[in-house]
């Protein structure tokens, strides 16, 4: 879906999963290319939901190229992983000179307002970023059956059940980490940026999904105000 979002410089995509959610053995390919010149935000329509499965994980794999000049937001939803789901997501990034983006992934283990929590399963979430066909950041977050018992460990998850990564590539990098390392200070979920091979990286984490997206949207409401109007900004579909 194409919503207007009021902004005729830019465009906003919406990915639809007509499954209403993943479970093991399935499989989603996500292929986006931006090409040059292009200035699009892409998001979800709602919250992938990754549900029980007994031995086969699911597998969603995201490739994103963004060609010369082009700015994309890949900012979807939240993946929520049920007791004993099972999935392995790759994100995979190829950036070309002058290219900007910012992708934003997270995952929620549980719904705790629902007093639900998660005892089992496997949560393998990797990212590669590749600049003019250089590598330069992987990162790999592996969470299996035989972790999930000590999670609450003060060196792992605490007690955090909502995670996410931003990544940031694009100008005035060394400002804008600064400014991002100025704005995350106030946040009521935990959260620390660093700048590394070119790019910047955000972590964030919280004990509810709720103070999460409230952090995620305040930092992209920031971004859009002060380096905006653009692609980086919260997606209409966040307020459907």
């Amino acid at each position: 879906m194409f919503p207007h979002v009021g902004d005729r410089r830019f465009g906003e995509a919406v990915l639809i999963n007509t499954a209403g959610g993943v479970a093991g053995g399935d499989r989603l390919d996500i292929d986006v290319t931006a090409l040059a010149g292009a200035t699009v935000t892409l998001t979800s329509q709602a919250a992938e939901r990754i549900y029980r499965a007994l031995d086969q994980p699911a597998h969603i794999s995201t490739t994103l190229t963004v060609c010369a000049g082009a700015k994309l937001a890949w900012c979807p939803h939240e993946t929520i992983v049920f007791d004993r789901g099972r999935v392995r997501r790759e994100t995979r990034i190829a950036l070309s000179a002058d290219a900007e983006l910012l992708a934003l992934e997270w995952i929620v283990l549980g719904r705790t307002a629902h007093g639900e929590a998660v005892a089992g399963g496997s949560v393998v979430d990797s990212w590669r970023v590749e600049q003019n066909g250089r590598l330069v950041w992987a990162d790999t977050l592996r969470i299996t059956d035989d972790v999930f018992p000590h999670l609450r460990r003060s060196a792992l998850l605490a007690n955090f059940t909502a995670v996410a990564t931003l990544v940031y590539v694009g100008p005035e990098l060394n400002n804008r980490l600064e400014c991002l390392r100025t704005w995350i200070a106030s946040l009521q979920c935990h959260a620390g940026a660093t700048l590394v091979g070119g790019l910047i990286v955000v972590r964030f984490a919280a004990a509810e999904v709720s103070i999460l997206r409230t952090g995620l949207r305040d930092i992209l409401d920031r971004f859009d105000r002060a380096y905006g109007p653009g692609p980086f900004r919260v997606p209409k579909m966040w307020s459907c």
